[in-house]
């Protein structure tokens, strides 16, 4: 799980006040230096916002971070601190190479296929439009010589 600057900042101080309300006012001082000047509201929103998103969490339902109208926000389970370094184990799943190789050449497939295809409408109007042109062409010269022979 990867966490932006703030989003962390934000983790941190509601977990270390967990089941109790932390202010905007604190999120804002935890946030950002006295002498900065945003729109903290909208900022402390978002930052909090993306932290909900990277835990899961939902206003409707919450499981972590509660909103506590017109106050702040409470982390409401009781967080537990691990006493080793967690280690991911990622177990991969063999693949046959020739099975993802025909399986890349089908899915690129319809996509040639459709530019295939875009490539010869263009050139098919182009075609027609030239067509066009020399036909206009050869019945104005026609016209016009006619006019000037009589």
């Amino acid at each position: 799980m990867k966490l932006q600057g703030k989003v962390y900042q934000v983790l941190l101080t509601l977990i270390a006040k967990h089941g109790q309300v932390v202010t905007r006012e604190e999120l804002k001082q935890a946030l950002w230096p006295s002498d900065t000047h945003v729109n903290f509201d909208a900022n402390v929103n978002t930052t909090v916002n993306k932290l909900r998103q990277i835990l899961g969490d939902s206003t409707d339902r919450p499981v972590y971070i509660e909103t506590i109208p017109r106050k702040g926000y409470s982390f409401m389970p009781e967080p537990e601190f691990a006493t080793e370094p967690f280690v991911a184990t990622i177990y991969v799943e063999p693949v046959n190479v020739t099975d993802m190789n025909s399986a890349a050449a089908e899915t690129k497939q319809p996509e040639e296929n459709s530019d295939r295809w875009m490539t010869l409408g263009i050139i098919a109007l182009i075609l027609a439009g030239v067509l066009l042109g020399a036909g206009v062409a050869t019945l104005w010269i026609s016209h016009t010589a006619s006019l000037i022979r009589h």
